[in-house]
């Protein structure tokens, strides 16, 4: 049921955040000169969640900074699970000192402080949208990391791990063509909830003034811009928090739901 009732929210968000720049006639950057600036919702002149201080129209807005929110969710996922997986397989398998080398290392990355991590990267490197891809995904993999290697300790005492090696197989192709397809459930499954994570990141930076800069959006970004206007204009926050909100929640009923099903020893 959790998973059938968020799967279809995030297929509503979907459609919302695709088509709905294009059911407005108004850019996202554009302002409307001939509108009230922070004006309410209203069905005249198309302005169907209002206008912010600048004359934009909110709803273009919200959707925009949806597809950025959701691309930088699943980039940065994508870059967790590439680091993640690879070093994780490999630590595992390897096992002896090179795990011991590898998974201090990742203790070390756990001590620091994460959030002090991405903006340290995003400072260094830069705001642009994909240098904030990079930065959460690099940051966001330690735990991907630890999760594959205990996997991959248990998967190499397998017969066919030791099938592979007495066929002459190599460490690297053990791992690729053994180890790691054997872990994707458990990969999977922990997308699932690596990219709401990685979201409310890219919002926590966004509120900051140090994700997605103007004109791009986001609804970290819309947040921030709608709670200095809270007072005076309420539906230029409740209408991007509200979005940001509900598909947050949906992605974590989702992962929950998937590991219920898929990995049913991590229940409770």
């Amino acid at each position: 049921m959790r998973m059938a009732l968020s799967v279809g929210f995030l297929a509503i968000i979907l459609a919302l955040v695709i088509a709905g720049p294009w059911l407005s006639p108004y850019a996202y950057d554009f302002i409307d000169f001939s509108a009230d600036w922070g004006a309410p919702p209203s069905a005249a002149g198309h302005h169907w969640f209002g206008t912010d201080s600048l004359g934009r129209d909110i709803f273009v807005r919200t959707m925009q900074g949806g597809r950025i929110s959701l691309l930088v969710g699943l980039a940065a996922t994508l870059i967790s699970l590439a680091i993640g997986v690879v070093w994780g397989a490999v630590a595992g398998y390897r096992g002896g000192r090179i795990d011991e080398v590898m998974m201090r290392s990742v203790d070390v990355l756990y001590a620091l402080p994460f959030m002090f991590l991405v903006i340290l990267l995003t400072v260094l490197f830069g705001r642009h949208v994909w240098l904030i891809f990079v930065a959460i995904g690099a940051v966001n993999w330690l735990d991907m990391a630890r999760i594959v290697r205990g996997q991959a300790l248990a998967l190499k005492q397998r017969d066919f791990v030791a099938a592979a090696r007495v066929a002459g197989r190599r460490s690297d192709e053990i791992v690729r063509l053994h180890i790691v397809p054997n872990l994707m459930g458990v990969v999977i499954v922990y997308a699932a909830l690596i990219v709401p994570q990685a979201m409310l990141v890219e919002s926590f930076l966004s509120f900051l003034g140090l994700g997605i800069q103007e004109p791009a959006t986001s609804w970290g970004a819309l947040v921030n811009d709608g709670a200095h206007e809270m007072e005076s204009a309420p539906w230029s926050l409740v209408f991007p928090a509200g979005m940001l909100a509900i598909t947050l929640l949906a992605l974590n009923l989702l992962g929950d739901a998937m590991r219920d099903r898929f990995d049913p020893r991590l229940r409770g």
